[in-house]
């Protein structure tokens, strides 16, 4: 059986949890040796058997980042001649999956990582173009052969953005994370030429600077922790030059009233970000909208204690007093996920990782009990495994 994935991200380009399922995916699928798993990928050429690359349209430079994508998603679409059925992965990748399946006569699996109505914020960033990806989104949904979604929350959320779908058409297969490059490491003199003591606490944040990830939110908690707790932020690619002036602000005003504040705005290498997370006391996953959160399973992974929203897959992974602590939240229902007191919601958050933080036996018991469900539950194996199944109904 041949499957064509495509994907705007693959590695080296990376930048969300999306492109790393993507790799763990191709990688969890070619070591099993019985699927010829190609990729497709929007970017510069990779070095890399069975995986081929995407660059903008020259006739389209300039013009709106959505209508790029489209695209790029044509030349992808035609290179799929052949294959027996097409993986596409975010809105990116849904309409090359779309019109594969269309001009090959295949089926089209898409996997739902997170869905335009409920990122409304995206229309700050690509203007008209949030028109065209809710569009592209939507047609390719409601076409394709089957749905995987990444936690029974985001099963949800399909089912609710897009009550066309046939529920029977939606499967629930969960992230994952590779417990062997995701571990316990402990490097000291990495984390100091960070600018982070390892013989003191600390509360670590990695996630991209977007609405979604609540990072604005999370900066106005950390104002109540107590001053010993460094806060590291592994934070970049903004959304908007007006949430990065927010965190900006946010940053620069916390530096002025405690020390230990550190903002890594570039994307480290794994064994660094491994590092820093086995270092810290805490790791923090403020988002107000996450359909599951690799996060929260590297953090794990690297014996971290989690403290996390309660809120779309998020519960599915953090087990709340067993491997971290779930903030409660009340959200607005208009697909922002704004918190409805959001005053409320930064108390119960600096209170979740204060408690945590102040205790570190307790702290380190939880990050044990972590690993443990991490290795466990979401192997890479497991979920490989899982996708086949999906794929082999697709085909029926």
């Amino acid at each position: 059986m041949r499957v064509d994935i495509l994907s705007k991200e693959y590695p080296p380009e990376i930048y969300g949890g999306a492109g790393v399922h993507v790799a763990e995916l191709v990688r969890a699928l070619r070591a099993r040796g019985d699927v010829d798993t190609r990729v497709h990928a929007f970017g510069a050429p990779r070095d890399e058997a069975g995986t081929s690359s995407y660059a903008d349209l020259d006739e389209l430079a300039g013009a709106n980042p959505a209508l790029r994508t489209l695209g790029v998603d044509l030349a992808m679409a035609d290179a799929c001649a052949g294959t027996d059925l097409v993986h596409s992965h975010t809105w990116y990748a849904n309409m090359a999956g779309h019109l594969a399946a269309l001009l090959h006569e295949v089926p089209h699996v898409i996997s739902a990582h997170s869905l335009e109505p409920m990122r409304p914020w995206k229309a700050e960033q690509l203007g008209g173009g949030y028109a065209i990806s809710s569009w592209v989104e939507r047609t390719a949904y409601e076409a394709a052969a089957r749905i995987i979604a990444v936690s029974a929350a985001m099963r949800e959320d399909v089912l609710r953005s897009y009550p066309a779908v046939d529920p029977v058409r939606v499967e629930v297969v969960h992230n994952g994370i590779d417990t062997d490059l995701w571990s316990p490491s402990l490097a000291p003199d990495v984390v100091r030429g960070h600018g982070v003591d390892p013989d003191r606490p600390s509360v670590v944040f990695v996630g991209r600077i977007t609405r979604q990830k609540g990072l604005p939110l999370f900066l106005r908690a950390v104002a109540e922790l107590p001053p010993d707790v460094q806060i590291v932020l592994c934070a970049g690619a903004p959304d908007t030059p007006e949430i990065l002036a927010e965190v900006t602000a946010l940053v620069e005003g916390l530096q002025t009233t405690r020390d230990g504040v550190v903002w890594i705005p570039d994307m480290l290498p794994r064994a660094e970000v491994v590092a820093l997370l086995s270092a810290a006391t805490a790791f923090a996953c403020p988002s107000i909208y996450e359909p599951l959160g690799i996060v929260n399973l590297e953090a794990m992974a690297c014996e971290t204690a989690v403290v996390a929203t309660e809120t779309g897959g998020i519960p599915e992974v953090v087990v709340d007093g067993e491997t971290g602590a779930l903030v409660p939240i009340e959200q607005a229902t208009d697909g922002t996920g704004t918190p409805l007191d959001p005053q409320r919601y930064v108390a119960d958050f600096a209170a979740a990782l204060t408690e945590v933080v102040t205790d570190p036996e307790r702290a380190a018991e939880m990050g044990r009990a972590g690993r443990r469900r991490a290795i466990e539950a979401f192997s890479w194996q497991r979920i490989a495994a899982r996708t086949l199944e999906v794929y082999a109904d697709a085909a029926r």
